[in-house]
């Protein structure tokens, strides 16, 4: 260890240090800076270490960089939907779609009848207005986006409230919450009821002259039980049309398919089903229970579609020929009711205990011989991404107990091997729960494992 009043020529050169690292699967300009990075703050330390010292520094430093790089791994979680780990995968339509358009030009803003500039995601926002029984639909980049953008258009005017019931001031994913993203939008908040109970008569009330719309968000992230009451969508509906009030509903996880038919899970309003109930607009996200990209779609009334797509922050708020394309594929899975046979989400929810029993017991046969106790057990499987969260679907899960390291460690190594696998340790074991490991993936499962426990 050379000592604080040593002089900083200890402090190795960053072409020494490059050709000590040796080869690195990444571009040498990112080496590079991150080298002079690591270089330059031992310079402000209090002591500098020797050169052996410094070089492993800065390689746990580019293992962190390289692992913060977006690469696939296996989901072994049993969260269908994980938030942290891609939302939903996507189709293999999608994946074609986006290798297609990604390498190849498109007619995005081109009408191939008429030859000359046209319109953008004509034939995407009409399969939307079909699969959810609207009058129209459009689509921006997430959820979040598509309530800002509806908020900002009702309250652009004197008119700034929107109304909504205190039960639904929600939180969602990231931490952001829902009356921070309506004051960023310009909107003036009137809660409504209490916690636990909101009546119409409390719509009623607080309606009045500087009323913009009536907010609705569906509770999929939390529940709330006991000593509770709501009015139903069809009486708020009624009461928004006879006061001239737009009435909106944030769906939230967007399932065009009736989930609790394919899985023993709780029901999700789907948008079909709540605009016949008389909602005026609905917005969902694209990248949950819908099974496509990152997106917010927003399907309704025609009249007001169209006035939100005139809105010059839409612009803004638009998706590129990537998204477009990867959704317009997974929508035309639904509208040719291939859904649970095309979209990984719904075939994840469907797929039987018996299925995964059997792939289970081909991996473990592939494990025998190694210092490791394996067993197959019992999962319990979540949909995720904010969706019926009291719904555990029963699952099977890979349990293994490595006798020569510890879970942690074992946890890991598996996360380091490309690519990573994602387990959770529990009960004493670490466990792989097959409903989210793709079929195909049975085989880099049983390599990662046979590797590290060789």
């Amino acid at each position: 260890m050379h000592k604080p009043d040593q002089p900083l020529r200890a402090v190795p050169a960053v072409e020494r240090t490059l050709q000590a690292l040796g080869p690195i699967d990444l571009p040498r300009p990112v080496v590079v800076n991150l080298v002079r990075r690591e270089l330059a703050a031992l310079r402000s330390g209090k002591a500098i270490p020797g050169f052996e010292a410094i070089l492993d520094r800065v390689r746990d430093a580019l293992r962190v960089l390289c692992d913060s790089r977006l690469q696939p791994v296996i989901n072994g979680t049993g969260i269908i939907v994980h938030t942290n780990l891609g939302r939903a995968p996507l189709s293999a339509a999608a994946a074609e779609a986006l290798r297609e358009m990604g390498q190849n030009y498109s007619n995005l803003e081109y009408d191939l009848s008429r030859g000359e500039r046209g319109g953008r995601a004509a034939y995407l926002e009409h399969s939307l207005a079909i699969v959810c029984d609207a009058q129209a639909a459009t689509v921006v980049n997430n959820c979040a986006a598509a309530l800002v953008l509806i908020l900002r258009h009702f309250t652009r005017g004197e008119r700034k409230q929107v109304v909504i019931s205190r039960g639904e001031l929600v939180q969602i994913g990231g931490g952001f919450r829902i009356p921070e993203i309506l004051e960023a939008s310009g909107a003036q908040l009137r809660e409504i009821g209490t916690t636990n109970k909101t009546s119409l008569g409390d719509y009623s009330k607080a309606i009045g002259r500087e009323t913009a719309m009536v907010l609705k968000v569906h509770r999929s992230n939390f529940f709330m039980g006991g000593f509770v009451e709501s009015p139903a969508t069809e009486e708020i509906a009624a009461l928004a049309r006879k006061k001239k009030i737009p009435f909106v509903e944030d769906l939230g996880s967007g399932a065009l398919a009736a989930i609790a038919k394919l899985a023993p899970v709780e029901p999700e309003p789907t948008p079909s089903e709540i605009l016949k109930k008389g909602v005026d607009l609905v917005c969902f996200s694209g990248d949950k229970l819908l099974g496509g990209p990152q997106a917010g779609i927003i399907a309704g009334k025609n009249k007001l579609v169209s006035a939100l797509k005139r809105e010059p922050f839409f612009r803004a708020l638009r998706c590129d020929k990537l998204i477009l394309s990867a959704l317009q594929a997974t929508v035309d899975c639904y509208l040719r009711q291939q859904e649970t046979t095309e979209i990984p989400t719904i075939e994840m929810l469907r797929i039987t205990n018996e299925a995964l029993r059997i792939r289970g017991a081909t991996v473990l046969a592939a494990l025998e011989g190694l210092e490791v106790k394996a067993s197959l057990g019992e999962g319990k499987a979540q949909v995720g991404g904010g969706t019926s969260p009291r719904s555990i679907i029963p699952s099977v899960t890979i349990d293994l107990l490595p006798r020569k390291m510890t879970l942690a460690d074992f946890a890991a190594r598996l996360r380091a091997a490309p690519p990573g696998l994602i387990g959770y340790i529990a009960g004493g074991r670490f466990r792989i729960d097959l409903r989210t490991v793709f079929p195909r993936q049975d085989e880099q499962v049983t390599r990662a494992l046979r590797s590290i426990l060789r």
